[in-house]
């Protein structure tokens, strides 16, 4: 099946009415009964609560993540699902715009329902029973714990309704990119858009792709991940280490668990909330992985002309053709009574219309439209037991995005800058422009082979690492040249993250698994290292007195971490985004610096840029020292205004909260050059502190000996059940940088037992 077959497969579908889909996709797929289930699976928790599953099959296992999931998470899975189902609005009341917002994200969730119920049967066994088996765990905990969720709240849910979380679509973000180019009239090719649209750019705009990419949100600037991959001869052991940390909001929901599924794998890792797999890292056996955000332009936008005969048709090769209308009915609930409104979507057999005008219709033709088969991706890659079984089950494309890292027992360490990119022939409109086609063999058709993707394999050096900046400097001893790749592939870019993680392990030295536990958690924030002179030396010229001269000599003294005691980094911080707004052309009035980033500059920010001449010491110096003097005045007073004082340790004023946890912490946001990401919002009770909102998360770190060893964290621990005994209980020991071992043995993990049960069932007492 190719993915061309497979989209026109589900353009085509016609769609079943919603009280079909659960029940036939129930009594067709859901055989094996709880007791039964529950008697081929055992949980057992070792300390923090880490949960610990020894299934006798597939579905067992999926069982009881199912159950232990709502266990920890309760009700925040089971909105997930009712959110799959295109149910939202049926059952929670909503008003004005809320309600039109929902009506669209329930319509568009009701098509990718569809989609499930077309492909459900073609996926492999493993995959249908994990499926299967995790929507029985949650009806289980839901029978046996109503009172825990609303009344409306039914135990009907179906493996239908967790595959259907994981079909893929196009991506919002790309949809308001294009919409917003035509605000300036032009796209990035120079080819002119048709007329500009309105200030007000979604007036009017009735498509509903539009009107749900208007409301989706961009990710955080600093979201992402590190992490590294060292080679035996790198390590005082003389086998592989693969370290890894990833940079979301804290309520991302990762899940650490173990998973042992007899004869198929025996996988320690992340286990997202809201899914059976949702696998970004871990390790087995024999070898282990981790994702980092990579941005791939997965997707293009094509500009087909208007039949000038009828509107609802467009012209290629020459031929008129009708767009498909799907219609969807959707129920929301309104004055107690249920109402029942219908959506309609545009397609074309090359993707969904994303916008129209008199000349144009506008079609986005994206790789993860319609794809289903991640979940049996995951499984194979977890069931690998070496290199080749791995790659073997990468090629599957069923994850379009993210960076690969990988590290095995046969000392093997690997990088893929892992894609499903269009073959294009022409120069790709990344997003913000359309393709003007008139003919369909102007429009892709194939992906770029898996092999084809930048990979290294055991480079020199013995390290492989990535903090989300494209492929070319994964390794400085092979170094990518970007001329070798095709015009949707990224341009070369090293941020000062990605080059502190290069200081900390691009060198000879050989590490134990502890010491790269400790470089990880270095506390440089190396954009001071580049600009703190210059800082200095120009505040120097002003003659600075008072208050002002007081901090510039606490600079001085700054040891350029953002270390939870360290002196100096809570000015430098206020200064630097006041500086980077100054240097971008804004007006000297009072403005919030926590929302300044990195604005297209109409001063140059540094001396010397970043070059690829030059990737690991530029950028380097001030661009503007007077608009650095003038920000460095304004930021003692702001840190004064804001905190109380500008002489403040870091951890004075940045937190790590939870309930009623509350601890200094260090980190910062990546543009400081930090590899310790953190950021932050405003604390919930003192308005002269700030506390953790995202950034590092679950971290880990492992060995691959004859056994696995290894460490983790997850800072706001496995439940988020304030009355849970593993409520936050790792934030404390995620502030003083630690990491607790991992169990992954069956010796480990029955020495450390502090419960053990069968899902449903009473504790079992040995």
């Amino acid at each position: 099946r190719t993915l061309y077959m497979t989209m026109t497969l589900f353009l085509a579908a016609t769609l079943l009415p919603s009280s079909v889909i659960p029940v036939m996709a129930q009594g067709q797929y859901m055989t094996q009964g709880h007791q039964e289930l529950a008697d081929q699976v055992i949980i057992r928790r070792t300390d923090y609560g880490v949960p610990h599953i020894k299934a006798e099959n597939t579905e067992a296992a999926g069982y009881a993540m199912g159950y232990l999931q709502l266990e920890d998470y309760g009700i925040r899975v089971v909105h997930g699902l009712v959110q799959a189902r295109g149910e939202w609005a049926k059952f929670n009341k909503l008003e004005g715009n809320a309600l039109r917002n929902q009506l669209e994200a329930d319509a568009a969730s009701r098509l990718r329902y569809q989609r499930a119920v077309e492909t459900f049967h073609l996926l492999n066994k493993h995959s249908r029973d994990i499926l299967n088996g995790y929507a029985k765990g949650i009806n289980r905990y839901i029978e046996l714990h109503p009172g825990e969720f609303p009344e409306w709240i039914r135990a009907d849910f179906t493996g239908m309704d967790v595959h259907a979380k994981n079909i893929g679509s196009h991506g919002n973000d790309a949809v308001r990119k294009f919409l917003n180019a035509f605000r300036k009239g032009e796209n990035e090719l120079g080819q002119r858009l048709d007329p500009a649209m309105p200030d007000d750019l979604w007036a009017g705009v009735q498509n509903s792709w539009a009107l749900l990419a208007m409301h989706g949100e961009d990710p955080h600037p600093d979201e992402g991940s590190n992490v590294w991959a060292l080679a035996p001869q790198r390590t005082t052991s003389g086998n592989a280490i693969l370290m890894r940390n990833p940079h979301l909001n804290w309520n991302a929901g990762y899940y650490e668990a173990q998973m042992e599924i007899a004869g198929l794998f025996n996988f320690y890792g992340d286990f997202r909330i809201g899914d059976p797999l949702g696998i970004v890292g871990g390790f087995n056996e024999y070898l282990g992985w981790s994702t980092t955000n990579n941005y791939t332009d997965n997707e293009e936008i094509y500009g087909f002309a208007v039949d000038p005969e009828h509107a609802d048709r467009y012209l290629l090769d020459g031929k008129s053709y009708p767009l498909i209308s799907k219609s969807v009915e959707v129920d929301y609930l309104q004055d107690g009574q249920l109402h029942r409104q219908t959506r309609t979507f545009l397609q074309t057999p090359y993707g969904p219309v994303i916008h129209q005008t008199p000349d144009h219709i506008y079609v986005i033709k994206a790789v993860n439209d319609g794809e289903y088969r991640v979940t049996e991706q995951f499984i194979r890659m977890m069931a690998a037991t070496d290199l080749e079984e791995w790659k073997e089950a990468m090629r599957m494309q069923a994850r379009p995005t993210s960076n690969f890292t990988y590290a095995d027992r046969d000392g093997h360490i690997f990088y893929v800058w892992n894609g499903s990119i269009p073959a294009v022939s022409h120069p790709s409109g990344k997003d913000t422009a359309a393709v003007y086609v008139s003919s369909h063999s102007e429009i892709w058709s194939a992906l770029i082979p898996w092999d084809d993707l930048p990979q290294l394999l055991d480079p020199k050096g013995g390290y492989v690492r990535n903090e989300n900046d494209p492929f070319h400097f994964t390794n400085l001893n092979e170094v990518f040249d970007e001329h070798d790749f095709p015009d949707n592939f990224p341009k070369a870019q090293l941020r000062l993250r990605s080059q502190l993680s290069l200081q900390l392990i691009a060198n000879e030295d050989r590490l134990s698994l502890e010491e790269v536990i400790a470089r990880k958690h270095d506390m440089s924030a190396i954009l001071a290292d580049r600009v703190k002179d210059d800082l200095i030396r120009a505040v120097e010229r002003s003659r600075p007195s008072g208050k002002v001269r007081q901090a510039l000599n606490q600079l001085k003294s700054w040891d350029n971490t953002v270390a939870a005691g360290s002196r100096g980094g809570v000015v430098f911080d206020m200064w630097w985004k006041r500086y980077v707004r100054l240097a971008a052309g804004e007006q000297r009035v009072e403005a919030t610096p926590e929302s300044a980033g990195y604005a297209a500059p109409a001063t140059a920010l540094f001396a010397r840029p970043w070059s690829k001449e030059e990737p690991t010491s530029t950028p380097q110096g001030l661009g503007s020292p007077d608009l650095a003097v003038e920000a460095f005045v304004w930021a003692v007073a702001e840190c004064e205004k804001q905190f109380g004082s500008w002489d403040l340790a870091w951890g004075d004023v940045y937190r790590a909260r939870i309930g009623e946890q509350d601890y200094a912490v260090g980190g910062v946001s990546g543009d400081l050059g930090a590899f310790r990401v953190l950021w932050f919002e405003d604390h919930a009770t003192d308005s002269k502190k700030r506390q953790v909102s995202g950034g590092d998360g679950w971290v880990f770190a492992v060995e691959f000996g004859a056994v696995p060893r290894a460490y983790s964290v997850l800072a706001y621990g496995e439940s988020i059940k304030s009355n849970s005994p593993y409520y936050a209980d790792q934030l404390k020991m995620f502030t003083e940088n630690k990491m607790k071992p991992v169990f992954y043995t069956e010796d480990d993990i029955r020495q450390h037992t502090i419960r053990k049960y069968h899902p449903g069932q009473p504790d079992i007492k040995d």
